[in-house]
C-alpha cells in the first residue's frame, strides 16, 4: 500500500470519528436545552401559581429552591409593609418561628464535638431547680422529651411578664417553677421551653450570647447575611417583614412582640434563600460532622433533633416548620435530588401545606390543577351531600358540608377536603382523587383506577 492510499485511509477514519462525535455532542446539547426548557417552564409555573394566590389575597411571602448549589428560583410576592404599599423582594426578611430550633440544635451539636457537654449531660448542671433536672438530658431536650410544660403556649400567666426589661430572666423563673408534665423520656411532646432552656445552655457554656454564637457558628461561616437574632420589634428600613391577616377585604397587620419572648425557640429573622443555604450545608456536613447529622436526623416519635421528615411521595425530605404571629416557615433538603426549598410567608389566607404540595408538584411534573376560588352556592351544596355506595369497590363515602366547604369521608378513614375545579367536579390534590359528580351519583377517579358511586 502507497503512503498517500495510508495517509488517505487514516483521514477517511478520523473524518468518521469527529462525524460520529459531532453528532453525539449535537444530541447531547439537545438534550441539555430541552431539560433546560423543561425546567424553565416549571419554575414559570412555579411563579404563575404564586402569582394566582397572591392576586387572589391567598398569599404573601417568599420563595427559594436551589438545584445543588445553584439557586435556581428566588421570588416576592406581596408586600413587607402593606399599609405604606412597600413590595417585598428577594431581600426582605421574615420571622421563622421555629424553623429557629433547628439553628438552636445545631450550635449545641457544635458544642457535644467540641466536648464542652454531652448528649448525657444532665439538666441539673445549669438549671437544678426545674423539676426532674436529675432525670432530664441535652438529649431530651433536643427530642422534646422533658415533660418541661410549655411557656409560651400552655402558661396562662405569661403576660405579666411580656414586655418588662429582664423578661428572658423572668420566663426562665417560670420555666424552674412548672410541675412536669410527664416522666422525662416517655413520649414526645412540643414545648418551646425545651429550646429556650437549650439557647441558655449556650449562652452558659460559651460565656456568649446567643446572637454571638448564632453569628460565630452558622451565619458567619456561610455568609448568611440575612439571617440574624435580635430582641428588637422588625423594622422596615432594615427590609424587616411585617405580618398581616386576610379581613375580607384588605390584609391587616398583626402585632408583634419583641423576639425574647421567643428566644432560641422561635426568635430568629431570615429569608428563604438563607434557608436554603444553611440546610443544604447542614446536611452536607459543613457545620457539623455527618455523624452528628445522622444523629439529629433520627426520628423518634417522627421528632428528631429539630428535624422533621416530610413526604412528598417517594421523596422524602427533611427539615422544620415554623409559625410565629402571622408568620409561616418550612425548609426541607431532598438528599438524593440534592435539591432544597424554603418557603416563608407573612400573610396566608390559604393552606401553606397545600401550596408547598403545589410548588412540589410543578417542580417534578406530577399532575397538579390550580385551586379555583368561586365561592359555592349553598344550595349547590346541598345537591352533593349524602351517603355513597359503590358496585365497584366495598367502600362507602360521606359527602358533607363544613363551614362552607365540601368533605369527604370514607368508612374508617379520615376525613378530606374536596377543591372546587369546574362544574361538579372536585378534587383533593394530596390524595391524587377526583370527585365528578352527576345527579344522585359522582364518579372517584385515584390514578388508572376509576369507581362509580350512587346515593343511598
Amino acid at each position: 500500500m502507497t503512503i498517500k492510499k495510508l495517509q488517505k485511509n487514516k483521514y477517511d477514519k478520523y473524518k468518521n470519528y469527529f462525524l460520529i462525535m459531532k453528532k453525539q455532542l449535537s444530541i447531547l446539547f439537545l438534550f441539555l436545552s430541552l431539560t433546560t426548557f423543561a425546567q424553565e417552564a416549571s419554575l414559570a409555573r412555579i411563579d404563575s401559581l404564586l402569582s394566582y394566590l397572591n392576586e387572589h389575597d391567598k398569599f404573601m411571602g417568599s420563595v427559594c429552591i436551589m438545584q445543588g448549589d445553584e439557586v435556581v428560583f428566588k421570588q416576592a410576592y406581596g408586600y413587607s409593609e402593606a399599609i405604606k404599599g412597600i413590595r417585598a423582594n428577594a431581600g426582605t426578611k421574615y420571622k421563622i418561628g421555629s424553623v429557629t430550633k433547628t439553628f438552636t440544635a445545631t450550635m449545641i451539636m457544635q458544642l457535644i464535638e467540641e466536648k464542652k457537654i454531652l448528649l448525657t449531660t444532665k439538666l441539673s448542671r445549669f438549671f437544678p431547680k426545674i423539676e426532674n433536672a436529675d432525670k432530664i438530658t441535652i438529649e431530651h431536650l433536643l427530642y422534646q422529651r422533658t415533660g418541661i410544660k410549655d411557656y409560651y403556649s400552655a402558661d396562662t400567666t405569661l403576660a405579666d411578664v411580656l414586655g418588662k426589661p429582664n423578661m428572658r430572666a423572668l420566663i426562665m423563673k417560670k420555666i424552674e417553677n412548672y410541675a412536669s408534665t410527664f416522666e422525662p423520656d416517655s413520649k414526645h411532646e412540643l414545648s418551646h421551653s425545651n429550646y429556650f432552656i437549650l439557647g441558655e445552655i449556650i449562652e452558659k457554656v460559651t460565656k456568649k450570647t446567643y446572637a454571638e454564637n448564632l453569628k460565630n457558628r452558622i451565619t458567619g461561616k456561610l455568609s448568611l447575611k440575612n439571617t440574624y437574632y435580635t430582641s428588637e420589634k422588625a423594622d422596615i428600613t432594615k427590609r424587616e417583614s411585617y405580618s398581616y391577616t386576610f379581613n375580607g377585604e384588605y390584609w391587616d397587620r398583626i402585632d408583634e412582640r419583641s423576639n425574647d419572648v421567643f428566644f432560641s425557640s422561635g426568635g430568629i429573622i431570615s429569608t428563604p434563600e438563607d434557608l436554603t443555604k444553611f440546610i443544604r450545608e447542614l446536611f452536607k456536613g459543613t457545620l457539623v460532622s455527618p455523624a452528628s447529622v445522622e444523629i439529629m436526623k433520627t426520628l423518634k416519635d417522627t421528632y428528631g433533633m429539630a428535624l422533621i421528615r416530610f413526604p412528598f411521595g417517594e421523596r422524602k425530605f427533611f427539615g422544620h416548620n415554623g409559625k410565629i404571629e402571622g408568620f409561616e416557615a418550612i425548609m426541607g433538603y431532598y438528599k438524593q435530588d440534592d435539591m432544597t426549598i424554603s418557603l416563608i410567608s407573612n400573610g396566608v389566607n390559604f393552606s401553606q401545606n397545600d401550596i408547598m404540595l403545589g410548588i412540589l408538584s410543578i417542580y417534578y411534573k406530577s399532575p397538579f390543577r390550580f385551586p379555583v376560588f368561586e365561592t359555592l352556592n349553598p344550595e349547590k351544596i346541598k345537591d352533593y351531600v349524602g351517603n355513597y355506595v359503590s358496585k365497584d369497590i366495598a367502600l362507602k363515602v360521606a359527602i358533607f358540608e363544613k363551614n362552607g366547604a365540601l368533605f369527604a369521608q370514607a368508612t374508617g378513614q379520615p376525613e378530606f377536603p374536596l377543591t372546587y375545579a369546574s362544574e361538579d367536579l372536585f378534587y383533593f390534590q394530596a390524595g391524587g382523587i377526583e370527585i365528578d359528580f352527576t345527579k344522585e351519583s359522582f364518579v372517584l377517579k385515584q390514578g388508572r383506577n376509576k369507581f362509580n358511586f350512587t346515593k343511598e
